[in-house]
């Protein structure tokens, strides 16, 4: 895998961008445009290797889905119209992939299975697997992981209550429910991503919320529909942060997904002090959207634990680059689902920007951080995650001397453009 070099200090960021569409949207609008009846298109899809491993998986189930950059046409099959896939799907690298199909496929009258790279093999599938047996899956696995052998059955609906907050398992429960007799219940300790919800009811399939209750019921096959899929806001952070670490940096970055509770990162960061200012707010799917621009400024440390954590889970790892420029001692918290990600990123972080001098270390579940303000070249491993990689692409600009990161492929599972962006905008161009 190619490794990515940064030379020098002080690089200015300036322009504007685009990012690719928000991988959660992009996986949700494959799952139920194959679902629905008739053609849906989307513009904005974000064709990564993540969302491409999801739309293999319904092409291996007889759905006739084209995909490219900022592109989508599904000929949906309706609910009932799958076909049993010739061999095992392979999710990859995707735990949303495999997460939410476990719930789907479940209730199908066939068998199947489903796989992944060694790293999702390495993730724990018990938080999907556990409460989808209790609706009536049939589905074994080997210590809860990779690979999951789901022999399709009629399931039953629950009224569940999930000790961890996860928008995955929510996500594969109300997929489940949509074929379960009776009604799916999912009640979270606190509000995770509800992009499941607002595509559903974007598709027309109603759903009821209460709190942090979740509610669907079995009922007809619905239809196709138009989407606008908003950029990744978890992608835009990357180049938010490097805006605001470097001097003499402005940028703006369009169409950004604005939903509330994925916007804990500008939350955090707005708290931090940062110039943020948003622009031209609409909506798009169900999504609210906007144009964020971002500007050089000084930081002061905060504390992030509680709900903006779970807010802002995918942002934390770019975070801990932010704090190495604040004033002050930062503490993260409450963040132990950090350490079963691609690659345990509270030690990835803690380990890799150590290498660049940053006065940082890790705690059971999350790490505290000095801000020094001066960080210096080195050599630094991106453990193949992907967040990881771009998180310390961005520390490397205020980094003296040369800075190599390792092992970039791996940013293709996200944000293939990343890196040709990184260097126009830090160009001015």
């Amino acid at each position: 895998m190619a490794d990515f070099i940064v030379k020098g200090k002080n690089r200015a960021f300036s322009g504007e961008i685009t990012p690719p569409g928000d991988k959660s949207v992009s996986h949700r609008a494959v799952i139920l445009g194959s679902l629905a009846r008739g053609k849906t298109r989307a513009g904005g899809f974000l064709a990564s290797r993540d969302t491409l491993a999801t739309v293999n998986a319904f092409q291996n189930m007889g759905v006739s889905v084209q995909a490219r950059a900022g592109a989508l046409e599904i000929s949906g099959k309706g609910l009932f119209g799958l076909k049993p896939p010739r061999g095992t799907i392979d999710a990859e690298n995707s735990g949303t992939t495999a997460r939410l199909l476990s719930g789907l496929l479940s209730a199908q009258k066939f068998s199947c299975e489903i796989t992944g790279d060694s790293s999702l093999q390495s993730r724990p599938m018990s938080r999907v697997t556990v409460p989808l047996r209790m609706m009536g899956a049939l589905i074994s696995a080997q210590e809860e992981k990779l690979p999951l052998r789901i022999k399709g059955s009629p399931l039953q609906g629950i009224d569940y209550r999930t000790p961890v907050a996860s928008a995955q398992v929510k996500s594969a429960l109300l997929l489940a429910g949509l074929y379960a007799s009776g009604r799916t219940s999912v009640t979270e300790p606190e509000r995770t991503r509800d992009h499941t919800e607002r595509m559903l009811r974007y598709f027309g399939v109603p759903v009821e919320t209460s709190g942090t209750r979740v509610s669907v019921s079995p009922g007809d096959s619905f239809a196709a529909t138009e989407l606008e899929i908003p950029s990744d806001i978890s992608s835009a952070v990357f180049f938010i942060v490097a805006a605001l670490i470097n001097p003499g940096s402005e940028i703006m970055v369009r169409s950004v997904g604005l939903n509330v509770l994925r916007t804990g990162a500008l939350d955090i960061l707005g708290e931090m002090g940062a110039d943020i200012s948003i622009e031209n707010r609409r909506e798009c799917c169900g999504e609210p959207v906007g144009d964020v621009i971002a500007r050089h400024r000084a930081l002061r440390a905060v504390r992030i634990e509680g709900d903006s954590v779970s807010r802002a889970i995918d942002e934390l790892p770019v975070f801990s680059v932010a704090e190495c420029f604040a004033d002050g001692e930062t503490v993260i918290s409450g963040a132990g689902d950090l350490r079963v990600k691609e690659t345990d990123r509270i030690s990835a972080m803690t380990g890799e920007l150590s290498k660049l001098g940053a006065d940082i270390r890790e705690t059971e579940d999350g790490m505290v951080i000095n801000g020094t303000g001066e960080l210096r070249g080195a050599r630094c491993a991106s453990r193949g995650d992907h967040r990881v990689a771009m998180s310390l692409a961005v520390a490397a600009t205020r980094a003296w001397g040369e800075t190599v990161v390792e092992d970039t492929g791996c940013v293709s599972i996200s944000f293939p453009e990343f890196f040709s962006l990184f260097e126009a905008l830090s160009k001015g161009k």
